[in-house]
């Protein structure tokens, strides 16, 4: 018996918040709908098709979503909902296949190879979970079928919404090389600009283009942008990813001014990155404070933990350092958003238990703000030092 053809599926569900708010709510359907944050620095977080007619796009500030439609109808999050929606989904996909790759509540990659013996071919297998996903929720989703990720990926996303699109390695060619460059892993805002100043902006261009052109672009990374480019790609379906990073930012309602009122949203923030932390026993290696400033201008630092930690001071300790040192080079500023994020996790069972860790790891405090929460909800006690308003 031959060997089956590697088969790998994109799946993305089509346009997920936005669409589970337009099914709950018949009034809903048709409208421009966006679901994101109402006050004044909100960001759309999900923008239904009718609204994207108007430019409207996921992470775009809600006052100009509001500006580009003025008719836009803004519905409020409910992830618990939107995580059960995704629960039914992903327990949909393990019917077909254990190789499930989450990247995110509505998106995930399927290795099916091995499934085909059952259900067909892969356009087959596509097909079925197209139908399934719409019998069990009433959500439609598009699939893209390839013999790898990158072009799986790619195919999903030619023919939404609702799309199933079929790439073999015989037509990866033909189908990539007229889309435009953006579409591409590594090709940012920026990397688009420079690729532009360079005549190429499809990925043809890009295919053919001489290394003395992509090498100053890409440096180190110019060898896998050509297998990129050439729909390589042998990256295999990770059904098991250990979590590689923890954050928490907000959007403020007014912009932060005075370094006490951003050193109190910094001990927030810090608290809810530690808390996850605790939750899923894990200790952190590094910290890694976000700002952007009023004009969206947006700066990342990041420092080492040593040791490794997870009590909520030893991050916000961190994070403050890192603050008032962008602070002294940037006086004056309006921050608009921070974020503290941790990375290089490991379990905290693994640290060396000779080292000397007062203070990093949970101490009486976050111990018992943590039961508390689990209790009574995590609105239910919080730090004198957060309590005060900006």
């Amino acid at each position: 018996m031959p060997a089956l053809t590697r088969t790998i599926l994109h799946v993305d569900m089509d346009a997920f918040f936005a669409a589970v708010e337009q099914r709950d709510n018949p009034k809903l359907r048709g409208q421009p709908v966006v679901v994101g944050g109402g006050s004044g620095r909100g960001v759309v977080a999900a923008a239904s098709y009718e609204s994207r007619e108007y430019g409207i796009r996921s992470a775009m500030p809600m006052a100009e979503a509001r500006r580009r439609c003025p008719k836009l109808v803004r519905v409020a999050p409910r992830m618990p909902q939107y995580r059960r929606e995704s629960k039914t989904i992903f327990g949909l996909f393990r019917e077909i296949t254990p190789q499930v790759e989450s990247l995110s509540l509505d998106e995930a990659f399927l290795d099916v190879t091995a499934s085909q013996t059952l259900f067909g071919s892969g356009a087959e297998i596509a097909a079925r979970i197209k139908h399934t996903i719409f019998d069990r929720t009433g959500l439609t989703a598009s699939v893209g079928v390839a013999e790898n990720k990158l072009v799986a990926k790619i195919a999903s996303d030619l023919d939404k919404p609702d799309g199933l699109v079929v790439i073999t390695a015989a037509d990866v060619r033909e189908r990539l090389d007229p889309l435009d460059v953006a579409v591409l892993p590594r090709i940012g805002r920026e990397t688009l600009v420079h690729l532009t100043r360079v005549g190429i902006r499809t990925i043809a261009d890009l295919r053919r283009a001489d290394d003395r052109v992509l090498v100053p672009i890409f440096g180190r990374f110019t060898a896998v942008t050509r297998q990129r480019a050439a729909g390589i790609d042998d990256r295999p379906v990770v059904s098991t990813r250990s979590e590689k990073s923890v954050s928490a930012e907000e959007t403020f309602d007014r912009d932060l001014t005075r370094r006490s009122d951003m050193e109190r949203e910094l001990l927030r923030l810090a608290e809810r990155t530690a808390s996850r932390l605790r939750r899923s026993t894990l200790v952190a290696g590094s910290v890694r404070l976000k700002i952007r400033q009023s004009d969206f201008r947006t700066f990342a630092r990041q420092r080492q933990l040593q040791p490794a930690g997870n009590s909520t001071d030893q991050i916000f300790s961190v994070a403050r350092e890192l603050l008032v040192a962008w602070l002294e080079a940037n006086p004056g500023v309006r921050i608009r958003l921070l974020g503290v994020g941790v990375a290089e996790l490991a379990p905290a069972e693994q640290r060396d238990l000779f080292a000397d860790h007062s203070g990093l790891l949970a101490g009486t405090v976050d111990r018992t703000v943590d039961e508390i929460r689990n209790r009574f909800g995590s609105a239910s006690v919080s730090r004198a030092r957060t309590l005060g308003k900006s």
